[in-house]
């Protein structure tokens, strides 16, 4: 951590990295967000996702099967809540993805828990994802 900066800085620039790599549909650079064994709850989804790869996996098949990919992603209401080696991170997002069926608009909150490693980095290893019904969904 450099003079000045705190842990939750930190935090909300691996929040930031997240939400920027998902919104400009970098498939990489956002998988590399997460801990490998990282679990994931989305309202869309039938059932958890238990590690990373299992995530990946189902990305995939959305881009191969649904032609799903992001394009634009902006967060706001954003909260850092730490926990020693643990954050909470919780935002609003508002979601452009592009389907075969057309493009949509998604409001949702959501809620990132990281965890700070050995090396310093903070890396998600729970996302969850619910709709926001304080907002018209298109």
């Amino acid at each position: 951590m450099s003079a000045g900066q705190t842990s939750a800085d930190e935090v909300k620039r691996a929040a930031d990295a997240i939400v920027a790599a998902y919104g400009a549909h970098r498939t990489d650079d956002y998988f590399r967000c997460f801990h490998p064994d990282a679990t994931f709850v989305f309202y869309t989804s039938p059932e958890r996702l238990t590690s990373r790869a299992a995530f990946r996996e189902e990305w995939e098949r959305w881009m191969k099967e649904d032609g799903f990919r992001v394009l634009e992603c902006t967060s706001s209401d954003q909260l850092v809540q730490e926990f020693g080696e643990i954050a909470v991170f919780s935002h609003s997002v508002r979601t452009v993805t592009r389907f075969n069926s057309g493009d949509e608009t998604s409001f949702e909150r959501e809620t990132i828990v990281l965890q700070r490693q050995p090396d310093g980095a903070w890396l998600a290893v729970h996302e969850h994802l619910s709709p926001d019904f304080g907002h018209d969904q298109d």
